[in-house]
């Protein structure tokens, strides 16, 4: 209902559409866990990082040109996350942590959602992403 409200506002010309497009990510971002999925703050992230967990960035080619966590896999998620590259970077018996630009970003539950499906059994939804890595000082690239 919210985003039909926001997309009527724009279409009256009261509200910009980018600002809908906000409003629309924001509100698909609000997942704080995913089923199947075991969500972790950063200093679970950091103890899976420490045990050798394969870690996938799922955001566009700037953010990760412009640092990652150290020696992540990219798999941006509309471009090259798939099965197949997946399956190529992590074993389905491995544990795999997913993250992305933070809270605000919706990418890295998505790709956890498609990971769990494909028979992945360590999936862990690293939800505050890059941002909570660098802001806890962890290495990074």
């Amino acid at each position: 209902m919210r985003r039909f409200v926001l997309s009527l506002v724009a279409a009256l010309g009261l509200l910009p559409a980018s600002a809908v497009l906000a409003q629309s990510e924001l509100v698909e971002s609000s997942v704080e866990s995913v089923a199947g999925a075991t969500t972790v703050d950063s200093a679970a992230a950091k103890k899976l990082f420490d045990q050798g967990a394969v870690f996938v960035d799922l955001r566009k080619a700037n953010a990760w040109d412009a640092g990652r966590v150290a020696g992540a896999v990219h798999l941006e998620l509309q471009e090259k996350f798939n099965q197949e590259a997946l399956e190529k970077a992590a074993k389905k018996t491995e544990p795999v942590v997913f993250y992305c630009s933070g809270i605000t970003c919706p990418r890295s539950a998505k790709a956890c959602e498609k990971a769990l499906s494909w028979g992945y059994g360590k999936v862990y939804y690293y939800r505050e992403g890059f941002p909570g890595w660098q802001k806890a000082g962890f290495p990074v690239e």
